[in-house]
């Protein structure tokens, strides 16, 4: 018995000697996606021919990111338009989300107003958001507004509705039997919502924020497109495309730079999610 306690604990000491540390373990991960990417690009290029006006290579792309401008390299005037694009999404995520959170609440609270106005809610998703974009950033000139709240009203439409959906099933999630147990002792609507609800929604919750996140960046991008905005990693994607035929590399380093600034704000709300989940789970 005690040889073999002994075993499995020398066993389990060299398994946690030769394992990996967990960053080591991510960073090699990123090392093998990239090259596998790199690979994939290369030879497609080489294989079919593609011109670089289609497909630069990478080293191209790279050239584009320290080529020097009058106002610094290019990945530090990417990095401010990018900068920009964030302030306006994160306007955007934040009026989105709360307004979809409040019509979730409202839907589960009063069932009329659910079945008069969640249609209109998913109809207004099948508009393209391209087609509406340049009226929402005219009238909100004309009407002397600053340039960044038209790009954030647009990340607002593309961020609420997942928040609506999301909140509203989780709202309607809760145990049958906890809603019962609630209402036997009397518990009035506020209590059943902030004891009951609320803590059964969190994660539905979070599910819609990692999706409204990276929504909010495209709509800011979008809202940055039309004829008059001056700022916004939007701009360079459509001075890039202008030139693309004589710098293709700076074309792809625009859309780089918007794919990062995607994947940071989703990695955002995950944190926050793994932070606060774990927090509720605790308590």
């Amino acid at each position: 018995m005690t040889n073999s306690v002994t075993l499995n604990e020398s066993t389990g000491a060299d398994r946690q000697g030769r394992s990996m540390p967990r960053w080591l373990w991510l960073l090699s991960g990123y090392l093998i996606a990239f090259v596998l990417v790199a690979l994939i690009w290369e030879g497609s290029k080489a294989i079919f021919e593609i011109p670089d006006y289609k497909l630069p290579h990478l080293a191209q792309i790279a050239e584009a990111f320290v080529r020097p401008t009058p106002k610094g390299p290019v990945w530090l005037v990417l990095l401010q338009d990018a900068a920009y694009t964030a302030f306006e999404a994160l306007v955007g995520f934040t009026l989105g989300s709360v307004t979809g959170f409040a019509i979730a609440v409202l839907f589960q609270r009063y069932l009329p107003l659910r079945r008069g106005f969640l249609p209109y809610v998913i109809a207004s998703q099948t508009v393209p958001i391209i087609a509406i974009a340049p009226m929402i950033v005219v009238g909100m000139g004309r009407l002397g507004a600053p340039p960044w709240l038209s790009k954030s009203i647009i990340a607002a439409y593309l961020t609420f509705f997942p928040v609506v959906i999301n909140v509203l099933r989780g709202l309607e999630s809760v145990d049958r039997d906890a809603l019962l147990l609630m209402r036997s002792y009397a518990a009035t609507d506020n209590q059943i919502f902030r004891l009951l609800r609320l803590p059964a929604s969190v994660p539905y919750l979070f599910t819609a924020l990692k999706i409204s996140a990276t929504a909010s960046i495209i709509g800011a991008i979008i809202g940055e497109l039309p004829v008059g905005s001056t700022r916004g990693i939007g701009v360079q994607i459509v001075v890039g495309s202008q030139y693309n035929t004589f710098n293709p590399g700076f074309l792809w380093a625009t859309i780089i730079m918007a794919a990062l600034l995607g994947m940071a704000a989703y990695a955002l709300v995950a944190l926050a999610e793994k932070r606060i989940v774990k927090w509720k789970r605790e308590e």
